[in-house]
């Protein structure tokens, strides 16, 4: 019994100097110190000579640079060579681009709360502010999606003149080259207040300001370049698109087939290096009415003018879109009316002066493009994303409550309840997302967290946009100028398909780049394996020792977390209501920091291969990150009731799917004992599930159809058309009216079936003779009840579906 005692102590000690992180040497010798003094107060079989002869062997190997090289590091390093699959260059350079943030943290396993619990959102400035309200305001109040899509098939001109006019197409451009400049935060409400009107619009201004000529300019642009380029296209004086895809390479940059070739050619009338190009592209959104055509493309230099290397990899350079063997101007139909269409190139010729960057950049193309990938995945598709499901919040939520069945408004019966109160949630998660990465986009260009955004934030728009059908039933699916909800319907699958599909994002991107750049060891090691040298050995045994002890640290504190110890750490910084929320994650964040390890280990390059376990570990980190990010928006905004309940049903939401994803990859490990002894140490009671309760659901849902802090929040950052011949404008009317007239209106409905009449204006003057309403009472209703019906009401057209029959059909 003694001796069982003696080897747990053991085993909790060495747990104790692992999650502590001790040095190597520190936590030998406080081993030893508690090994033998064990061995003499409670164990002497331990001081059993072989037992102490293994013991010091371990320490020998453990603290001996030279016998740990030799029988430990060494081999690993040639084991690891041989299992780690061959890396593209397009592979490298994509690892390489961008920065890190609050995610590598996380995936230390080990992140610090308290320097998270000091960081702040991003707020407006007084001119971003007034840019919001005054000319996008504007703009918003130019634009009708349903003229756009089904009658224009494109912007009216007025709104494309505004759009170039007051710098819509600058937001990203520096001050002093014309344009505005304004913050990551900053351009994503403005995209967001646009799409809240028109997705076509939002897609027009986004492109000019995401992946494009003006970034690549501003960030890489010579002086030359920047000064003549970037003031027109402020102006609008150029339309910019970036032809990237091709009709046979989308996400794998690496199989680009377009190609250039450095020669001699004439330009402006003057013989000049330069490049001659052939191209096919494809999916180009503003292609069709593009002056100026970014390019992504393959170089060689068969000749040698440039030197003695023929492939010089992927380039970018600007290409006017009239030069001689350009076509363009055909238009593709993604099922929405921005304009994206085909570009094809046969011999066209441009200097040298055209790449970006000139010649110091030639062979950097991709690196550029992967570091400028973070505005349409980090700030664009997000923005377009949050305004869906800030107006289905606010658009569904109402109409919920305006349209009655069986007595009572629809958003009252429970089955609707479960659904609008993952509208509400994800709405608010996307609002705290987007502040979140923007806030990361202030400090640097994160790869992996903008990719996790581009993934969660569509595909959390493709929920609330389905859920949202589902309860407006007909009066979604009826197409006409009424319909506020079925051309976002219609557009979903772009979001989800642009800036690398969603199924590539979430199953090779995520965990895939996340890995590698996150994670504290792992690339400095892949890169110090080619290195057998002397030195290069002693490097890698440098970083694969601390790997070793990086992943006995975080093993030791997901199991003593596990084990209930993580109720002894107190989070005093934070908010009473959020401490428990930090002490789960935090215990989720060890946990996932050990299993990717331990998968990293297992399975080293195959895991690349396997890609739904890659997905799930990819998930456990998104959800992380996500929590992250509905801790810190809580925090943030006004104290509220409303505030605490749309933020725990979010928080349960995504703690929930972090477990469910950790419970798949363990089911599912190709090492099935390991799986299951994985779920055992970090869960020894089981998994905890916690889901969300009926009564979260009742009173989210409850919440979406009143007027509170959290729905007021949302409409702030939407244009809030409240015309009553508007699609939207008659929803919001109604609802600002109903919130007058309900007390009264109650009482009216209780009493209506004892009234005499036949229509609403007869019982209502039976209603005010029997004094349960007043007259001015049943002026306002009779005025509410033509607003009620007239925002049930969809479209009428002839037979021919042209034009719209506008006669009533009340009877």
């Amino acid at each position: 019994m003694t001796t069982v005692l003696s080897l747990l102590l053991l085993v909790a000690v060495l747990l104790g100097i692992f999650a502590a992180g001790l040095s190597r040497r520190a936590g030998a010798a406080g081993f030893t110190v508690a090994y033998l003094l064990l061995g003499i107060v409670l164990t002497p079989v331990l001081l059993h000579p072989l037992l102490l002869l293994l013991l010091f062997a371990v320490l020998a190997v453990l603290l001996i640079d030279s016998l740990r090289i030799r029988l430990i590091s060494q081999p690993a390093q040639g084991a690891l060579k041989k299992m780690m699959p061959p890396m593209s260059a397009t592979e490298k350079e994509a690892l390489e681009a961008g920065t890190t943030w609050w995610e590598k943290d996380l995936f230390s396993g080990k992140p610090d709360w308290r320097k998270f619990a000091g960081m702040k959102l991003h707020r407006l400035s007084q001119r971003e502010r007034a840019f919001l309200d005054g000319e996008t305001e504007a703009l918003c109040a130019m634009l009708d999606e349903w003229q756009i899509h089904h009658e224009l098939k494109d912007l009216p001109e007025d709104a494309w003149q505004f759009i170039k006019d007051k710098g819509f197409l600058g937001l990203i451009i520096p001050e002093e080259y014309g344009g505005l400049h304004f913050s990551p935060y900053a351009q994503s409400r403005v995209l967001s207040k646009i799409a809240s009107r028109s997705s076509v619009a939002a897609v027009s201004v986004m492109v000019p300001n995401s992946l494009g000529p003006g970034e690549l300019l501003a960030k890489y642009g010579t002086d030359a370049q920047k000064c003549y380029w970037l003031p027109r296209l402020a102006r609008g004086e150029e339309i910019p698109c970036f032809g990237l895809t091709s009709p046979e390479a989308g996400s794998d940059a690496g199989a680009i087939p377009d190609n250039g070739v450095v020669c001699r050619g004439t330009y402006d009338g003057e013989e000049v290096l330069g490049i001659r190009l052939n191209l096919s592209k494809r999916w180009i959104t503003l292609a069709p009415i593009a002056t100026v055509v970014g390019l992504a493309f393959k170089l060689r230099d068969p000749d040698g003018l440039l030197g003695d290397q023929q492939d010089l990899g992927i380039c970018c350079a600007l290409v006017p879109a009239g030069l001689e063997g350009m076509e363009i101007g055909r238009r593709h139909n993604p099922g929405a009316a921005f304009m994206n269409g085909p570009i094809t190139g046969r011999d066209v010729f441009i200097p040298m002066d055209l790449l970006i960057g000139g010649q110091d950049y030639i062979g950097r193309g991709w690196q550029m493009l992967v570091e400028c990938l973070g505005a349409g995945r980090g700030i664009s598709l997000p923005a377009l994303s949050t305004a869906a499901g800030e107006s289905a919040y606010l658009l569904v939520g109402a109409f919920a409550r305006i349209r009655r069945q069986f007595g009572i408004p629809v958003g009252k019966f429970e089955g609707v309840q479960e659904a609008s109160a993952e509208i509400a949630a994800s709405a608010y998660t996307l609002e705290a997302y987007r502040a979140f990465v923007t806030r990361a986009l202030d400090d640097g260009a994160p790869s992996v967290l903008t990719a996790m955004a581009k993934y969660h934030a569509t595909e959390m728009m493709r929920q609330v946009v389905n859920l949202s059908m589902d309860i407006l039933g007909g009066r979604g699916i009826q197409l006409g100028p009424r319909n506020f909800m079925a051309l976002t319907y219609q557009v979903v699958p772009i979001g989800i398909t642009v800036e690398g599909a969603n199924i590539l994002t979430r199953s090779m991107i995520i965990f895939g780049q996340g890995a590698m750049r996150c994670h504290p060891y792992l690339a400095d090691e892949l890169a110090a394996l080619d290195d057998d040298s002397p030195a290069g050995v002693a490097h890698f045994d440098q970083l694969f020792t601390a790997h070793i002890g990086h992943t006995l640290s975080v093993i030791s504190c997901g199991i003593l977390q596990g084990l209930g110890l993580g109720w002894l750490s107190k989070y005093d910084f934070a908010p009473p209501i959020m401490r428990r929320w930090y002490r789960r994650f935090d215990r989720l964040a060890a946990v996932f920091a050990a299993t990717a390890d331990i998968a990293l280990a297992t399975l080293g390059g195959d895991l690349k291969r396997r890609e739904m376990l890659s997905a799930r570990l990819g998930d456990v980190h998104s959800q992380l990150v996500i929590a992250s990010a509905l801790i810190k928006f809580h925090s943030e905004q006004p104290h509220s009731r409303d505030n605490d309940e749309h933020a725990e049903y979010a928080l349960q939401r995504a703690h929930g799917a972090a477990l469910q994803a950790l419970d798949g990859l363990y089911r599912n490990f190709p090492q099935r004992w390991l799986g299951c002894l994985l779920r055992v140490v970090f869960f020894p009671l089981g998994l905890p599930t916690a889901p969300v309760t009926d009564e979260q659901r009742r009173r989210l849902g409850d919440a979406m159809l009143k007027d509170q802090p959290v729905r007021r929040m949302l409409a702030e950052r939407v244009s809030l058309n409240t015309e009553p011949d508007d699609a939207m404008g008659r929803v919001h009317a109604t609802f600002a009216l109903l919130q007058e007239v309900e007390p009264f209106y109650e009482q009216y409905l209780r009493a209506e079936d004892s009234l005499p009449g036949s229509s609403v204006a007869e019982k209502l003057d039976a209603a005010v003779k029997s004094g349960i309403v007043t007259a001015e009472q049943a002026e306002q209703l009779a005025r509410y009840d033509a607003m009620r019906y007239d925002c049930l009401l969809t479209d009428a057209f002839d037979r021919n579906l042209e034009s719209l029959d506008v006669r009533p059909n009340r009877p």
